[in-house]
C-alpha cells in the first residue's frame, strides 16, 4: 500500500526543485512543445513497426475528405 505521507514529501521536494530554477507549473503546456516531444516518438514507432503505409492511406483519405 502507498504512503501517503511519504508521497506529499516527495511532491513538495519537487515544487521545491522547480521553483528554484524559476519555472512557473501552471499544469499546461504549449502544443508546439507537446508536439515536438510526441513527434519523434510517434515517427519511430511507426518505422519500427511497419505503419507508414497506413499512415500514408490515412492521410491521402484525409486529404481527399478535405477536397485536397
Amino acid at each position: 500500500m502507498a504512503d501517503p505521507a511519504g508521497r506529499a514529501v516527495m511532491w513538495s521536494q519537487g515544487r521545491k526543485a522547480v521553483a528554484a530554477f524559476g519555472v512557473s507549473r501552471s499544469g499546461t503546456r504549449h502544443p508546439l512543445v507537446a508536439s515536438a516531444m510526441v513527434l519523434p516518438l510517434a515517427v519511430l514507432l511507426t518505422v519500427v513497426f511497419g505503419g507508414w503505409e497506413a499512415v500514408v492511406t490515412q492521410a491521402s483519405s484525409v486529404a481527399g475528405l478535405l477536397g485536397r
